[in-house]
């Protein structure tokens, strides 16, 4: 075996043991289940058609989305039935929107209008340097009272956590406390979820997978663009 094989092997253990550690209250897996392992099967198979990987990545997002908005602040309120009956039941408080990270982020974006048919959502744009390889943010549109809203982020793949760390600053840096973010998430890496969670210890990450291996070619696939 080579020293780089070895250290890779070293490295791969170190991130095993990593997914044991307990990430805290606002790191949240959703239920996993046989049909939930069968999409992020699908999804990392090299075989799959760009045509199934596209229908079968929007019924996992379509999960995460929804368990996403579980996540969400709610209000009671009462309604009157065709009948007349008064039904107790619940309501959003006012104020959502979503913000997807460019490029693969927007693929989330149909899942979140499919459930929220007149949600707004805003674009950040975040590049790495081609020297310094340092994320940075080139571009951002939010509604002008985003300070006001709950946000879901949008962001399928998490590696390193640098993109989203810079996402996050961006809404900080307009008004949006930590506590009002929740990062809709497919697969991350527990090097990402460690670093979200140094930075941003009060905000909610939902994901549907912690691997040591995140699906990276995930945005070529979907977009066409492999």
């Amino acid at each position: 075996m080579t020293r780089s094989s070895e250290d890779n092997m070293n490295n791969v253990a170190e991130e095993i043991n990593k997914m044991e550690v307990d990430y805290g209250k606002n790191f949240k897996i959703i239920p996993p289940n046989d049909q939930i392992k069968e999409l992020q099967t699908i999804l990392r198979d090299k075989n799959t058609s760009r045509s199934d990987f596209k229908f079968y990545a929007d019924r996992l997002i379509r999960l995460v989305i929804e368990e996403s908005l579980n996540q969400l602040p709610y209000s009671d309120c009462s309604v009157i039935t065709p009948t007349g009956a008064i039904y107790d039941g619940l309501k959003y408080r006012s104020g959502n929107c979503g913000v997807s990270i460019v490029r693969s982020g927007e693929a989330m974006e149909k899942g979140l209008r499919e459930c929220c048919r007149s949600i707004r959502i805003g674009k950040i744009l975040v590049e790495s340097d081609a020297d310094t390889h340092e994320a940075k943010v080139v571009y951002a549109r939010f509604p002008e009272d985003i300070s006001k809203r709950q946000v879901l982020l949008m962001y399928p793949i998490m590696s390193t956590g640098n993109t989203v760390v810079q996402a996050v600053n961006v809404l900080k840096e307009h008004g949006v406390s930590e506590q009002c973010i929740i990062l809709s998430n497919l697969f991350c890496t527990p090097v990402a979820t460690q670093m979200i969670i140094n930075h941003f210890p009060e905000m909610k990450i939902l994901t549907s997978e912690l691997h040591v291996i995140a699906p990276n070619h995930f945005g070529q696939k979907y977009f066409g663009t492999d």
